[in-house]
């Protein structure tokens, strides 16, 4: 991804409840955040979304090209996510998901899955909902495609509800080191 020429690119580890774009579309007097409130680089722009309820990296480019390559599933970046999920994964629930599931919108890719040891994130405000009653994991779920919603599509298609998302890398990108709401330059 680092070739000469390439445009700015800004790495943000957007917090949840954080819009993946600069304004607010939304309903009339909506106060939702949006990126403005995180960067003040102009020209820039999301290569990808991430949704309202997901927390992690977006990648922001001024450079066209660059973001469409980012962006476009026909060139199989990689994008890796810290999954906890409601319920303890199964090896069954894993084999599925590593060879793709079947949603409303088709097959999914296969997908490279491990079940990890809870990460050492950062809290997330609110906090997501505890359950005495009902034990949570983690997986880590490295997809190259980039379907609505798709990984928490994929884990609730295999009975394992989504509590948390955290995008931890696209491509080579990653938020190693990057605090909720901050960013830094991406030049690799």
């Amino acid at each position: 991804m680092g070739e000469a020429g390439m445009g700015r690119v800004i790495l943000l580890n957007k917090p949840y409840g954080v819009l993946s774009q600069f304004t607010d579309k939304g309903t009339e007097g909506s106060t939702r955040a949006t990126l403005s409130d995180y960067v003040t680089v102009p020209k820039v722009y999301p290569a990808g979304r991430l949704d309202r309820d997901s927390e992690g990296l977006l990648v922001l480019t001024d450079d066209g090209a660059l973001q469409a390559r980012i962006a476009n599933p026909k060139f199989k970046l990689e994008k890796t996510y810290l999954v906890q999920v409601e319920g303890m994964p199964s090896e069954a629930q894993i084999a599925d998901l590593r060879r793709g599931v079947v949603l409303k919108d088709g097959l999914t890719r296969p997908a490279k899955v491990s079940q990890i040891a809870e990460p050492n994130l950062w809290p997330r405000d609110p906090p997501v909902r505890f359950r005495k009653t009902v034990p949570d994991g983690w997986l880590r779920i490295t997809i190259s495609e980039g379907r609505n919603r798709q990984v928490r599509r994929m884990t609730a298609h295999v009975g394992l509800p989504c509590l948390r998302l955290v995008r931890w890398s696209v491509g080579a990108w990653s938020l190693e080191g990057i605090a909720p709401g901050r960013w830094i330059d991406g030049a690799i």
